[in-house]
């Protein structure tokens, strides 16, 4: 190999070299604008996350500041519906010993009156055995005091047709 030929060939080394040096300084320049580019992008991303993180924990305190008064309100309407039920149970209570003592005293009543009836309807079941047997007796009486009468004018009659006879 002659001295032009390695003149060139290190010509071309160097030419090569001062391609691949610039290369290098392109491609780090590159990765350095893109590293800068990915941090400007993570910061970016951090403070959105940051921001959506706190959107989050304020809207969970809202959520759990919602579920208390619910809880609160449905604790209230718990509370109010045991003292409605409480108190429709006594008024039900009460009903239910009002009718007891109403039927109570409509059975007493109802006794007393069926004992009433029962002392009256002998009481006029005796009177009416004492009226029959005294109607009874008086038409024996009539019947005898009208046999006797039926007697005393057969008799009379008996006695005129032997006057009659007679004369």
């Amino acid at each position: 190999m002659t001295k032009a030929e390695v003149r060139d060939l290190q010509r071309t080394v160097t030419a090569l070299r001062n391609e691949l040096e610039l290369a290098k300084a392109e491609r780090d320049q590159a990765v350095r604008e893109a590293e800068a580019l990915a941090g400007q992008e993570i910061a970016q991303l951090k403070s959105t996350v940051g921001s959506l993180r706190d959107a989050l924990e304020h809207a969970m305190i809202l959520r759990e500041q919602e579920v208390q008064k619910a809880h609160a309100a449905g604790q209230d309407e718990i509370q109010q519906l045991k003292t409605t039920a409480a108190c429709l149970r006594d008024e039900l209570e009460r009903s239910r010993i009002e009718k007891e003592t109403a039927v109570q005293e409509a059975m007493s009543a109802a006794s007393n009156e069926i004992s009433q009836l029962k002392a009256t309807v002998g009481a006029l079941r005796d009177q009416m055995e004492l009226a029959r047997a005294q109607t009874e007796q008086a038409i024996r009486d009539e019947r005898t005091v009208a046999e006797q009468e039926v007697q005393q004018l057969r008799e009379t009659i008996q006695a005129m047709r032997e006057t009659m006879k007679a004369k």
